[in-house]
């Protein structure tokens, strides 16, 4: 149920992503549109829409709705993208994600989280979304080229598969470093054998793990 009172609290949310410097109004239109406190459990509904993260299952996290829509702003998605997401988590930023894009591949590597988000972006609408079980490291090269390519754990390393099933020109989105607190990098792929990276400041993530944990 999305009631009255979770829209409000949605446009209050808005209004501080809004104060934090976040100005894209797709973006913001999009996070408007997804009911964040049904993606978790009803009891801690009442932590959806203040700007934090929050645990869920399987040690996960669904990310503070301020590094979501900071995330998709340097991803800078397009109505004709093909995007892919590494870490399904919760759905929530693939929820947001489905607006703002054509074409929408999400991997978990846990299959409990994966069977659970699957069936509920599927109860709330969101059956757009191709949900994928395995390692992320690895990418989706089924469904390759893609676009777009963004990360919701921290990385160690730039996984050479994803910059090989971007496009050229296409940007890859991913929190790197060897602490808790990651270095949010954006690489351009230039050519089949090369790319630009740039930073843009320190987040935490979760860590971004290789392989599938059924």
């Amino acid at each position: 149920m999305d009631s009255y009172r979770h829209k409000g609290l949605r446009k209050k949310l808005i209004e501080n992503l809004r104060d934090k410097g976040i100005f894209n109004e797709r973006i913001l239109e999009a996070m408007l549109k997804v009911p964040r406190h049904l993606y978790l459990d009803k009891a801690f509904e009442d932590w959806a829409y203040k700007d934090q993260a929050f645990q869920i299952d399987c040690d996960q996290t669904i990310s503070q709705p301020y590094t979501v829509a900071y995330q998709t702003h340097l991803l800078d998605p397009n109505p004709n993208d093909k995007i892919l997401e590494i870490g399904t988590g919760s759905g929530y930023q693939a929820s947001v994600l489905s607006f703002l894009c054509k074409k929408l591949y999400t991997i978990e590597r846990q299959k409990q989280l994966f069977n659970k988000t699957s069936l509920l972006l599927e109860s709330i609408g969101f059956q757009k979304i191709r949900t994928l079980y395995g390692d992320g490291y690895q990418g989706a090269p089924r469904f390759a080229q893609f676009n777009k390519i963004i990360v919701t754990a921290g990385a160690s390393y730039i996984p050479k598969p994803l910059i090989e099933q971007l496009k050229i020109g296409g940007y890859l989105v991913i929190p790197i470093g060897d602490k808790a607190e990651k270095t949010m990098i954006r690489i351009t792929k230039t050519s089949e054998t090369e790319y630009d990276q740039e930073s843009f400041g320190i987040f935490k993530f979760v860590p971004f793990a290789e392989g599938v944990v059924g």
